[in-house]
């Protein structure tokens, strides 16, 4: 099932569109503005040497586009995918990929009084990928900072550069 994302606008009074995504028992939001497609899971080809967290590559309407396990990248644990996981296609500066997550939950309006700092852990990773919190009745669901998770190009070596 593909569905286009339209990007939509931040709303007046500080309120941002964001998308839901279950990773496990948690669930975590995108910027909806980042998104370019939600697609169902296809099987991917695997990558040469590159890290963990990266689940291969997909042909995506002529585009080698790389499929990254978000709860590996953020050091969750993770399912294998299956017939319901999804790929939501995400867009940082020059760099697209494909995020890996068991389902997409719900389109959330966050709102000012919704948010809250990101706790101190002590880590610097906890800090650069999660770049907030939102508060939605009884849930804290973490806002993910695509740009960081993103992997470096120098991680996946010089023939997959061309890829990115």
């Amino acid at each position: 099932m593909n569905q286009m994302v339209k990007p939509q606008l931040e709303a007046a009074h500080g309120q941002a569109q964001l998308l839901a995504v279950q990773l496990g028992a948690q669930q975590f939001a995108l910027d909806i503005q980042s998104i370019r497609e939600i697609r169902g899971w296809i099987a991917t080809t695997h990558l040469a040497h590159a890290p963990d967290y990266v689940k291969g590559m997909i042909n995506l309407r002529g585009a080698v586009l790389l499929v990254i396990s978000l709860a590996e990248r953020l050091g969750l644990p993770s399912e294998p995918p299956h017939p319901a996981s999804v790929i939501v296609v995400v867009e940082a500066g020059e760099q697209i990929a494909g995020l890996l997550v068991d389902a997409v939950c719900d389109i959330i309006t966050a709102t000012p009084d919704m948010r809250r700092a990101t706790p101190k852990t002590g880590t610097a990773a906890s800090d650069e990928f999660v770049e907030g919190l939102i508060t939605k009745d009884e849930q804290i669901i973490g806002i993910i900072n695509i740009a960081a998770i993103m992997p470096d190009v120098g991680d996946l070596g010089e023939a997959s550069s061309s890829f990115l």
